[in-house]
């Protein structure tokens, strides 16, 4: 497996705890994305972003976008956590918005993640509330899976997290 890092950037602790899973799993190293430097990833073999999935981009993604070309030799992965159960093509549309040119080819993985507007930001839990009136007006029987995932998740805590969701990148990596 070589010496890797795990690298993430968690809001509410949902991907803290994959991080953490990870590296319980691989023995690689674990540290938060802001508090990286490209010049410290030179001896890792293996290097693994997670980052929670926010209006659809990928925390912590800007980071392998400025160091992509430093990690020419190096196998790369993402784990983006998203509260919203995995359902294909959202999946393959926040790829395709997140991964241009650069990144494309870097594997990506899912882990489903938590809810609890408690613990949200005042930002974060006026933009849901608006997002769950929006929703609201519509029928449920044209909920695509996200929105009927939100609206089930309304003045309830919910953690999904399961490390099941981390066994395709423990293979990847592997």
């Amino acid at each position: 497996m070589g010496k890797g890092i795990i690298l993430y950037t968690s809001k509410y602790g949902a991907t803290k705890k994959y991080a953490d899973w990870l590296t319980e799993e691989t023995g690689f190293d674990c540290m938060k994305t802001a508090d990286t430097k490209i010049k410290d990833m030179e001896c890792y073999d293996t290097i693994v972003l997670c980052g929670g999935i926010y209006a659809s981009g990928i925390a912590g993604l800007s980071f392998f976008r400025k160091s992509h070309k430093a990690f020419n030799n190096k196998k790369l992965a993402i784990l983006c956590v998203g509260a919203s159960p995995f359902e294909e093509k959202a999946f393959c549309e926040m790829k395709a918005h997140n991964l241009k040119e650069d990144l494309k080819d870097i594997p990506v993985f899912y882990g489903r993640g938590a809810w609890d507007e408690e613990k949200m930001s005042w930002k974060d839990r006026t933009l849901c509330n608006m997002l769950k009136k929006a929703i609201a007006k519509k029928d449920p029987d044209t909920y695509e899976p996200w929105m009927k995932a939100l609206m089930s998740a309304v003045d309830k805590t919910c953690d999904w997290t399961d490390k099941e969701y981390l066994e395709p990148l423990l293979d990847y990596i592997r």
